[in-house]
């Protein structure tokens, strides 16, 4: 019955010049979280290997002490 109403009111105010540059809003904004995303993952991967060098130089300094 929802449906019914909402097509016999018609308050959908969407034209096709609306919905054309919603639609490039929305592509720019999706482009913009992949580019974040993006800098971000190598971001996190950089840190990654910092962290895994000093845990290597701990592990390594650990090893060189007497016992």
């Amino acid at each position: 019955m929802a449906k019914a109403l909402i097509g016999y009111m018609n308050s959908d105010l969407r034209t096709p010049a609306n919905l054309v540059a919603e639609n490039a809003r929305l592509r720019a904004r999706v482009g913009e979280l992949e580019a974040l995303v993006l800098r971000l993952s190598e971001e996190n991967d950089s840190l990654t290997a910092a962290q895994a060098a000093v845990l290597l130089d701990e592990a390594s300094l650990q090893e060189m002490q007497p016992a």
